[in-house]
């Protein structure tokens, strides 16, 4: 299954060549044979011997000729002076060095003249006769390849020897085109293979399962588009899970408020009363064990309030909003709060708006901002960075407080009660609740002073689906 495409690519490719490559084959042979019929090889050797005794006649036609023409007083076409020995050309130094008296010899273009050699008392004189275009050399050249072509033929059966060295040639360059093709259908169908196998394993729970990427063709943006849904997948289904528990966290804080809120009033008010009716001999104790309850009673109607914050649906009304100017105000009104910190900003001035509801931007940021300053304490410090980050704007919040464990980190986003002083454990799940609805979310990374880092992700259009 997972190489039908590539076998169907080789199968259509030899189907469709072994009937042109059949027909080639025969039309080739019979033109071959056909064309071969015109000579044999007997007509070749006397047709290389007719040129080979006419070549010789000319030559020695024209040789004779020169001769009596520089034996009548014919003045020489050229003299070299035995002084100027060493600017003589090749061939008139080797005719010198030989000690022959007269030579005579092809030359030019080809040998289309003869040139004769005469060795006199000043050195030496040269007398030239053009062949009207006969070339002496081309003529050999044409002798010894007709001579090679006849005795290869009475060797070697010529028809048999073209058609087989034919038959192999085009056999070898067909079997050759197969390693193309079979390059090129691994290189077609490999990609759509994996990319099946993500969809398969995809649709079979694998969220994590992604396909390689980088090719530029319309597989590559297919396996892209696989990628991109399916992180868009996951990252929707994570923001279902957390919402819906969000939602079964909030009916629980709900129901749990509205009973602590009718049971704390009237042990406030029976306290009091209790406190009014007392001696006054009796009074101060009981005015004091009176104090520690109220306060206890304070305490718990504060989580009680905290949990109704908690299940309230927040008013979702997005719109663009810039994020530089947003932390630039959270920060103008923590400073005062936490006057030993320090705040490093390092916003891209070029960060495009976001389209998100800005009291959900602004409360993510205080808490964020309000949970690092009381991580890093006096002294310490906290580092605010935005930047643009495909289709969003990351905002990345660090403080150089003591860190996270591994446990914390897991169970970070969850509600969880505390009784610090300052907070209710609720902070955290809130603020991602919020982003979440804003279409971005909350991630936890590595810190870049030592503590804890967050980074909050906000869309920069307005997104296709917003949980409601």
């Amino acid at each position: 299954m997972r190489s039908s495409l590539r076998t169907r690519l080789v199968a259509a490719f030899i189907v469709a060549t072994l009937v042109p490559l059949g027909a080639t084959l025969w039309v080739a042979a019979a033109l071959l044979q056909r064309s071969l019929g015109y000579a044999t090889t007997n007509e070749l050797d006397r047709l290389s011997r007719t040129l080979e005794t006419t070549a010789r006649q000319l030559y020695q036609l024209e040789r004779d000729a020169l001769r009596r023409d520089a034996s009548d007083g014919r003045a020489p076409d050229a003299q070299f002076a035995a002084a100027d020995r060493a600017s003589w050309p090749e061939d008139v130094r080797a005719f010198w060095d030989s000690g022959d008296v007269e030579r005579v010899g092809a030359a030019g273009d080809g040998g289309n003249r003869l040139d004769l050699l005469r060795r006199s008392p000043q050195g030496v004189d040269v007398f030239r006769r053009d062949l009207a275009g006969v070339r002496l050399d081309a003529l050999s050249d044409e002798f010894r390849r007709a001579r090679a072509l006849v005795e290869d033929g009475q060797s070697h059966d010529l028809r048999r020897g073209f058609t087989r060295a034919l038959v192999l040639l085009m056999v070898v360059v067909w079997l050759l085109s197969l390693v193309p093709l079979f390059l090129i259908a691994r290189h077609v169908s490999e990609p759509i293979r994996q990319l099946t196998d993500g969809l398969t394993d995809f649709a079979g729970g694998d969220w994590d399962r992604r396909v390689p990427a980088g090719r530029g063709d319309e597989v590559g943006r297919a396996m892209d588009a696989f990628n991109r849904m399916a992180d868009q997948l996951q990252r929707d289904k994570d923001r279902l899970v957390y919402l819906t528990q969000m939602t079964s966290w909030q009916m629980l804080a709900r129901k749990t408020a509205h009973e602590l809120k009718n049971s704390l009033t009237p042990i406030r008010l029976t306290v009091e009363e209790i406190l009014a009716r007392q001696p006054a001999a009796e009074r101060a104790f009981v005015e004091q064990a009176t104090q520690i309850v109220v306060a206890e009673i304070e305490t718990l109607e504060r989580r009680v309030r905290a949990f109704s914050e908690f299940a309230a649906e927040p008013a979702v009304a997005p719109a663009l909003l810039d994020v530089n100017a947003a932390i630039d105000e959270r920060l103008a009104l923590l400073q005062p709060v936490h006057p030993g910190t320090s705040y490093e900003r390092r916003l891209d001035i070029d960060a495009p708006a976001v389209y998100a509801s800005g009291d959900l931007v602004k409360s993510i940021l205080t808490n964020l901002l309000e949970n690092a300053a009381e991580a890093a304490g006096t002294g310490g410090c906290v580092r605010v960075t935005t930047r643009r980050d495909g289709d969003r704007v990351a905002i990345d919040v660090h403080d150089s407080g003591p860190g996270l464990s591994a446990e914390a980190s897991r169970t970070l986003f969850e509600p969880t009660i505390t009784f610090k002083k300052h907070g209710m454990g609720l902070g955290l799940s809130i603020a991602r609740k919020h982003a979440l609805l804003s279409g971005g979310d909350i991630l936890v990374v590595p810190g870049e002073l030592g503590g804890a880092g967050f980074r909050v992700t906000l869309p920069i259009a307005p997104p296709r689906d917003l949980p409601s």
